[in-house]
């Protein structure tokens, strides 16, 4: 309480008493996100209900040199929200109001912290509704989405947030006002907006943003198609996609992870399959047909043993929420499990999938696989318990093995969870030392003194230095060039 007081002191100058928690009961629930593995409790927790109440917190902080660390619903995997130890972590839970719905211009002007699945639940009366819809979109906001650059699975037709965002407008750490993008088809000045989405808040705050609605499909259906082996699902998705076929949604899950979800939702997944595809076609109901028509030739083609077409929406929605609930799911077989976030070429999901099994037996822990087949974003879940000091060391040297791996056949480390703090060592393996520089730079042309989300996404050369000392990989050190300490 000690350090605390400081700044509680001045914090008390313009937030309510209400608004401001520093005693451990009260501060031990943001401890932190949806990676429970690593946990750090806030020296204080600051609840701003306007954005003059944000500005001011900014300021304050600034001049005091405390770090800040911005926190939606904690609904995040990276560790992007754990909380500093001797700084504040802003709440902005209490940004919840849905400022405009405009059903002409296609649009909608949010609070961060309104829902995902809020958006397209209110435009829903107009036809339209918010494309990008994570698993925990009845949970997760959108200021959360924002800062990761969420997906989701209809992200392979509709993009990523990314791509369905117009505009934000935010606060850099000293309180200075920014808007970046808008409504109109491009904004004066240098485009920003990709920069700020999946920042990680390592830039500047997100206060407001507009969404792009896009109208509801007439029709939509799903295949689920079943394989024997999991390499030939694997190499079906590349196949389908070769044939010139986008669908709506393309998800891949293995025995291990849909038994675990058939028990939990009753989805009526075929158990006794290796792997199964969810290949969605969604449009008119003519366009729907030929492409179900399709799709169910090139999966047949690539060796699937049984193809179920959903008949109407319930159905429908049933296959989808067996994928939708897969982490709960997996949460019921296990005391813990680690949920990973990689991304490669569709062409190599069978040698990875098969990676993935060797670090199953090599660790001795169990991995089921859930994923967004359809752009190679990976999701294994690896199986552990979180009391067993030495199966969080084996899970996270598995979980740094295969997000490695991801690199090494083309890919990246991330598709939609974010850096935070679980990925910051392959941070070290994806990119030299030069491009992490650049990264620093960008860092301190918004936030010079490092105050804003500290520690998280971009390592320091020296970090990567000693990862290096520690990581040998095929006899070869990563960057060679630089000192080992």
């Amino acid at each position: 309480m000690g350090a605390a007081l400081p700044v509680v002191r001045a914090l008390r100058g313009f937030l309510p008493e209400r608004a401001i928690l520093h005693e451990e009961e009260d501060t031990r629930p943001y401890e932190c996100d949806g990676l429970t593995a690593y946990r750090q409790l806030p020296m204080v927790v600051a609840l701003p209900e306007t954005e003059e109440q944000v500005r001011r917190i900014l300021e304050t902080c600034s001049s005091m040199k405390i770090p800040v660390v911005p926190r939606g619903a904690g609904t995040g995997l990276s560790g992007g929200a754990l909380p500093p130890g001797d700084g504040v972590l802003l709440s902005m839970a209490k940004f919840m109001r849905v400022l405009r719905i405009d059903p002409l211009a296609r649009l909608a002007v949010v609070q961060p912290g309104v829902r995902n699945a809020v958006v397209s639940e209110l435009a829903a009366p107009f036809g339209l509704y918010y494309a990008p819809d994570p698993s925990s979109q009845i949970a997760c906001t959108i200021g959360g989405n924002v800062a990761e650059n969420s997906g989701g699975v209809h992200c392979l037709k509709y993009g990523l947030t990314l791509h369905n965002v117009l505009g934000v407008r935010g606060l850099t750490i000293d309180g200075e006002p920014l808007q970046l993008g808008g409504e109109a088809p491009d904004a004066p000045g240098y485009d920003l907006l990709a920069l700020a989405v999946g920042s990680e808040v390592m830039l500047f705050v997100v206060t407001e943003v507009t969404l792009k609605l896009l109208p509801k499909p007439q029709c939509a259906r799903v295949i689920m198609a079943s394989f024997d082996d999991v390499e030939k699902a694997g190499a079906a998705v590349a196949d389908v996609i070769a044939a010139g076929i986008v669908p709506a949604g393309l998800e891949m899950m293995d025995r291990p992870a849909t038994r675990a979800v058939e028990q939990f939702v009753q989805a009526g997944y075929d158990l006794e399959a290796a792997a199964i595809l969810l290949c969605e076609s969604d449009g008119t109901p003519e366009e729907v047909e030929d492409e179900i028509a399709r799709m169910k030739t090139v999966l047949q083609r690539g060796g699937a043993t049984r193809m179920t077409v959903s008949r109407d929406e319930d159905e429908r929605l049933r296959f989808w929420s067996g994928r939708k609930s897969a982490f709960p799911a997996v949460g019921r077989i296990s005391p813990d499990y680690y949920c990973m976030d990689g991304t490669i070429p569709r062409k190599g999901l069978g040698e990875v999938l098969r990676f993935i099994a060797a670090m199953e037996k090599k660790y001795g822990l169990r991995c089921p696989n859930v994923f967004h087949a359809g752009d190679g974003n990976l999701h294994p879940l690896i199986l552990f318990d979180a009391n067993n000091a030495d199966e969080l060391h084996r899970t996270e040297l598995f979980a740094a093995e295969v997000l490695e791996k991801c690199v090494e056949v083309g890919g990246t480390i991330t598709g939609e969870h974010g850096v935070g703090v679980e990925k910051i060592n392959q941070m070290c393996v994806q990119f030299r030392p030069a491009e992490l520089e650049l990264f620093h730079a960008v860092k301190r042309a918004f936030d010079p003194h490092g105050l804003l989300n500290p520690g998280k996404a971009v390592p320091t050369l020296a970090r990567c230095a000693e990862y290096g000392r520690m990581r040998v990989h095929g006899g070869q050190l990563p960057h060679p060039e630089l000192p080992r300490f």
